[in-house]
């Protein structure tokens, strides 16, 4: 199980948003390397990036960070990045700048011919982004909620070859109300790629329950405010979950 830390990019500085408000941003950082070095210290062994200002604007908009984040760490560990990847060229940039995986979310929803030809194009390289609430996917930076179930949408995306599923309950994402273990453990059922669960990781509870279902086909989690606020320490945790998974 992958304790994945989050490094949410507004700016240029390092944030953390509540429910995806751009209004209620808690500052973590004014030097993204920094913050990455220092979980890459931590025995961290992926990272998970969001262009913050790309998402809401719809293309890349923290470029400088994100290039000197991957020139820094991005040859010693994997590194995601999400937010504002509607393209092909922009997705061939980050991966020729050393991005591992590039997450794909509204467009997915909203363009599914694009990420149809992201899988065709990018093998191996790309992940879609399911954000949802009350098993509803929502897209546009959480904004708006469409009538699409993320079960039916995330077999689709396994289809076209997605790597795997990053699953954020949006009611709990930012709120430290714990992982809800229930709907990413029924996604994870339905699907045979990976899925890395996100949105609402209170502490350490939340690392044993997510452990023990990891089985079901859930690899990771996404580590945000827990781990800035000091909720959580990565560092046991990461131990704790390589002690229950093995």
């Amino acid at each position: 199980m992958q304790l994945i830390p989050a490094i949410d990019l507004k700016d240029g500085l390092c944030v953390r948003l509540k429910q995806g408000d751009m209004n209620q941003a808690t500052h973590f950082g004014d030097d993204p390397v920094a913050v990455a070095r220092g979980w890459l210290a931590k025995g961290a062994r992926r990272l998970h990036l969001v262009d913050l200002n790309g998402a809401f604007a719809g293309k890349p908009q923290n470029l400088q960070a994100i290039k000197s984040i991957l020139k820094a760490v991005g040859e010693d560990i994997p590194v995601q990045l999400g937010g504002g990847i509607r393209d092909l060229d922009t997705i061939e940039r980050y991966v020729d700048s050393g991005l591992r995986y590039v997450i794909i979310g509204t467009a997915a929803v909203k363009n599914p011919g694009f990420l149809k030809d992201a899988c065709t194009a990018f093998g191996g390289h790309i992940i879609v982004g399911l954000d949802a609430k009350n098993g509803k996917v929502a897209t546009d930076g959480w904004s708006k909620l469409t009538g699409h179930e993320v079960v039916d949408l995330a077999r689709k995306f396994q289809d076209w070859g997605v790597e795997s599923i990053i699953y954020t309950d949006i009611g709990r994402d930012g709120m430290l109300t714990g992982i809800n273990i229930e709907a990413t453990v029924k996604l994870a059922q339905s699907l045979s790629i990976p899925v890395i669960a996100s949105g609402g990781l209170a502490g350490m509870a939340d690392i044993e329950a997510l452990c023990a279902v990891r089985d079901e086909g859930i690899e990771g989690v996404i580590c945000g405010r827990a781990i800035y606020s000091g909720d959580l320490d990565f560092v046991a945790a990461q131990a704790r979950a390589d002690e229950l998974t093995g």
